[in-house]
């Protein structure tokens, strides 16, 4: 005897739609129970980051070569890829280089990822690209494609497999720059008082990186950065240079501007910061104000998708129904 089937809802099999869902609901709650048991403190990964660099500036001051040789540490997966990709001639100083400066604009300290960003430029696109080949010419799961259709779909999986690392890197640049920019205000203001109540400049550096560090530790931990490399540089414009390389944001650059141009010339810091301070507040009222008149137009399509077929059920569905039963029962 043949099972009944279920209701169906628009020819959906509502109990297998209702399980699917409880399956996903489950799912769900399972991660967000992992995620709330599972929470770091954020402020260790930088605190030990920060250490790392107060211990390579201390050891290019007045270590050895043999001290400066036993901090430099690199794993053997780093030295296998670095030697895969020179004995290939792919590895150059300039796409090293240019990877490191990507790195630290996205908060990764570790100078020898750079190998594992170029090593992935050119895995990621064989592995995948050859799955990709296999699927599409191997397989007759795709057998009534076109041609172009199948070739489109090769060519795409190698070109996002090329450039996946390169995409990664962005977000996470983008995502630090915006943090940094919303408590980049705030800061100046904190330097402001700091510099008019006569600290030093690394003094000040480290005082706004400690009072910032829990709302913005995007912007403390660059602080805090520059803080100790203030304290162990001979030439403080090269700390200031190192911040504006760290971080992928023109207004730190025009931060950076102004402290050497106070540093050169003698001008009044606080003055100058107080400027850029209210710059960057009007700036970012600005941008408050440009997403609030966006608003309307990027809520047209979810309000005809989503807003208003239901308000048309709950408002005409009590009507159709009583029409209904009218007719109905008229016959």
């Amino acid at each position: 005897m043949a099972p009944t089937p279920g209701p169906t809802l628009m020819g959906v099999d509502v109990t297998w739609a209702a399980t699917i869902l409880s399956g996903v609901a489950a799912f769900a709650v399972m991660v967000a129970i992992y995620a709330a048991t599972s929470v770091r403190d954020p402020m260790t990964k930088r605190v030990k980051a920060l250490n790392d660099r107060r211990e390579q500036l201390k050891a290019g001051i007045s270590a050895s070569t043999k001290r400066r040789a036993k901090l430099v540490q690199r794993s053997d997966a780093t030295d296998r890829m670095r030697d895969f990709l020179s004995s290939a001639k792919m590895l150059q100083d300039s796409q090293v280089k240019a990877a490191q400066v990507k790195l630290a604009q996205a908060g990764i300290r570790s100078k020898d990822w750079a190998v594992a960003v170029i090593f992935g430029r050119l895995v990621l696109p064989i592995v995948f690209g050859g799955i990709a080949l296999f699927y599409v010419y191997g397989t007759d799961e795709l057998a009534d494609w076109s041609p172009l259709q199948r070739y489109a779909a090769v060519a795409a999986t190698f070109l996002l497999s090329y450039k996946a690392p390169d995409i990664f890197l962005k977000n996470k640049i983008t995502k630090r720059a915006d943090a940094i920019r919303k408590g980049l205000p705030d800061a100046l203001d904190l330097l402001v008082i700091c510099a008019e109540a006569g600290l030093t400049v690394d003094a000040a550096f480290g005082r706004v990186a400690r009072e910032l560090g829990r709302a913005y530790p995007e912007l403390g931990e660059e602080f805090s950065l520059t803080a100790i490399e203030l304290g162990f540089l001979t030439d403080r414009r090269h700390a200031f240079d190192n911040l504006a390389s760290r971080v992928a944001l023109e207004a730190v650059r025009g931060v950076v501007t102004t402290m050497i141009q106070t540093e050169k010339y003698g001008t009044p810091l606080a003055s100058a910061l107080r400027v850029l301070s209210a710059e960057f507040r009007n700036e970012r009222m600005m941008r408050a104000e440009e997403k609030a008149a966006r608003l309307p137009a990027i809520m047209t399509v979810p309000l005809i998708l989503f807003i208003l077929p239901p308000l048309f059920v709950v408002i005409l569905g009590p009507a159709a129904c009583s029409i209904k039963d009218t007719m109905m029962s008229g016959n």
